[in-house]
């Protein structure tokens, strides 16, 4: 609700209101803070078994240890009631940050003590500075070993500066705290036993809702929900007026037509529950059921004096990767959605709740384009599909360019913040270099370990990660951000190994397999299926090679010394749909089934490939 200055003054506020949001680097203890809340309110009763982070309602959110979406609660705390919003961590899903961060009138801005303000503390920092809002700072992990929290406090002031902070929200107040000990304080020498100093903040810090109850009905759809049983839940906060149940309002959709309804149901939420209200009044955080039809960012208003908020803007996607129907030898064997039809229901769907996601459809009636924020982004909707019984391929993610104002060519660039041991910064600042990585800043981070600071193009990352893991022994930690489009850093050297590429169809075995693992890295154990152009395994060189995974050992009558040596096999890769992701090239394609990873050739017949391959060196050579 946009007003000028002396009106906001005067619009009533509700005093027993406070709606904040939880914003933070990923893995900085968000969702373990909201816990603690949940207990400090008082919110399970005594003996109930609750597992960690509560709100990481999902099994995908609980496997990967990050927020996906952002989810809902509220506590009663000394008699104001707390709307909480927890975020996602991970820029990925930036998309959720910035609709729910217009929900809210506070935030609560987490900061790990031992590492200080990460890359996405600055994406979602300078989304809630953008939109005025005062953030509350809470150092958190004070109970870490060699954290510093005086250094995270400065270092949080200066990026305030940095990002052109106001006066009223560079007078930030901090607390200090421990999310997993359940402890905060206001002064590092004060008494450490519960999360009460940090609850008192909020409501003495956060500013009350404006609420003007008697204007007309507004409310933002900031996300939505889907229930067999209810249809359609539009999920957002009350900016003004009230509703009551069994009333008719309004939804105005995106493409300007609108839509009477009858609310069915208002829900609020406690605690880990949501309950059913009679009415809603503005200030509240609530749901609302009863439409036909919505996508996230619609209003919902009243019909006799309707009020149109403006929809939400959201940051333009930079990568992009092709789905695909299955149609390889195994299609419909693992999965109960296999076709393009299934497919782009599915898609069509998602962009209704997921709105940084676009889906352009292509010549090919059985191959959708689908741009996202990232990798991660992408890679858990494919994840997400997969789990519901979905058999589809997806191709190599690639950047999104863009044409300069002087008809140039731009891709996207990220900032890379990387912490790892000493003994392995040669190696990793070579292959960055190599990636056509800037380096910034280079500086000790703890004893051992030294902090890196890059600006990379976007295209640099895509397959670095299990790179980057192996060249760290697994101890390095890697964080980027997207920043800005900038000029085109020029071509990368991709993958260096070539493939190995099942000849026929069949199913491998220890004795064909032990004399393939002299040529390379296996992806498969014995006793799987295979078709003629899958890719069984990695080549030690840069050329693919075409080989028999499922050659048996000839059996004669003649006995001979090696007749009955034990083979021993190393194990093979065990790729996940990321590192399956980041290994394929431009040609291939990773099949994705309920049950299975397979990564395949997109031509499968070897004679046609090798002719198309011939044909694309001509070109290149012409």
């Amino acid at each position: 609700m946009s007003s000028s200055g002396p009106e906001i003054d005067e619009t009533p506020r509700r005093r027993d209101v406070r709606n904040i949001a939880i914003i933070a680097h990923v893995d900085h203890g968000k969702t373990t803070l909201v816990d603690g809340f949940l207990r400090q309110a008082g919110s399970f009763r005594t003996g109930e078994v609750i597992a960690d982070c509560a709100m990481d309602s999902n099994d995908l959110e609980r496997e990967r240890g990050i927020t996906i979406l952002a989810k809902f609660t509220a506590i009663t705390w000394k008699g104001t009631r707390i709307n909480i919003v927890d975020t996602p961590g991970h820029a990925d899903f930036g998309g959720e940050v910035e609709r729910v961060l217009k929900m809210v009138d506070s935030v609560l801005l987490l900061v790990d003590a031992f590492e200080g303000p990460m890359p996405q503390t600055r994406f979602v920092t300078r989304k809630a500075l953008a939109l005025g809002l005062r953030p509350i700072l809470v150092v958190n992990k004070i109970d870490r070993a060699g954290c510093d929290p005086d250094a995270a406090v400065n270092d949080t002031f200066d990026l305030f500066c940095a990002l052109g902070a106001s006066e009223e929200q560079l007078d930030f107040p901090v607390v200090y705290a421990s999310g997993r000990e359940g402890y905060a304080v206001r002064d590092l020498k004060d008494e450490r036993k519960d999360l009460s100093p940090m609850l008192d903040l909020v409501v003495q810090a956060a500013p009350p809702p404006l609420a003007n109850m008697d204007a007309p009905l507004s409310m933002h759809v900031a996300t939505l929900d889907y229930d067999d049983y209810l249809g359609y839940v539009a999920i957002g906060r009350m900016l003004s007026g009230r509703i009551h149940q069994g009333e008719r309002a309004l939804c105005v959709h995106r493409d300007g037509s609108r839509e009477e309804f009858r609310v069915a149901k208002i829900l609020g939420y406690q605690s880990l529950k949501r309950f059913e209200l009679q009415e809603a009044v503005a200030g509240d955080i609530c749901a609302i059921t009863g439409m036909h039809d919505l996508t996230v960012g619609e209003t919902i208003t009243e019909i006799a004096r309707p009020v149109v908020l403006p929809l939400l803007e959201i940051e333009e996607p930079t990568v992009k990767m092709q789905f695909l129907s299955n149609n390889g030898p195994f299609a419909g064997q693992e999965g109960r959605f296999v076709t393009s039809r299934n497919i782009r229901e599915r898609l069509f769907k998602e962009i209704k709740s997921n709105v940084a996601l676009r889906v352009l459809e292509t010549d090919s009636p059985d191959t959708f384009e689908v741009l996202g924020r990232g990798e991660l982004h992408l890679s858990v909707l494919i994840e997400t599909m997969r789990r519901e019984g979905y058999e589809l391929m997806v191709s190599q993610p690639q950047v999104i360019f863009k044409e300069g104002p002087n008809g140039e060519k731009l891709e996207p660039y990220e900032e890379l913040v990387i912490d790892l041991d000493e003994a392995y910064n040669g190696p990793v600042i070579e292959e960055l270099g190599r990636r056509g990585g800037r380096m910034q800043e280079m500086g000790p981070a703890g004893e051992g370990r030294t902090r890196l600071e890059y600006v990379i193009p976007s295209r640099g990352l895509i397959g670095y990660r299990s790179q980057f893991l192996t060249d760290t022994r697994g101890t390095g930690i890697l964080n980027h951000n997207f920043i800005h489009y900038g000029p085109y850093a020029g071509t990368f050297k991709g993958r260096t190994n070539g493939v190995l590429i099942a000849q026929d169809p069949g199913q491998t075995n220890t004795y064909a397999l032990f004399y393939l693992q002299e040529r390379g890295a296996l992806l498969l154990p014995p006793g799987i299926p295979v078709y003629g152009g899958q890719v069984v395994g990695l080549h030690a060189r840069g050329n693919d090679i075409i080989v028999n995974p499922s050659k048996a050992k000839k059996l004669t009558n003649i006995r001979t010394t090696a007749a009955d040596e034990k083979l021993f096999l190393t194990p093979p890769l065990n790729l996940t749909l990321e590192a399956a992701l980041e290994l394929i090239n431009e040609d291939e394609l990773v099949e994705v089934t309920p049950k299975s990873i397979r990564l395949r050739k997109r031509i499968l017949d070897h004679n046609e490939r090798k002719r198309v391959e011939k044909l694309r060196d001509q070109g290149l050579e012409g």
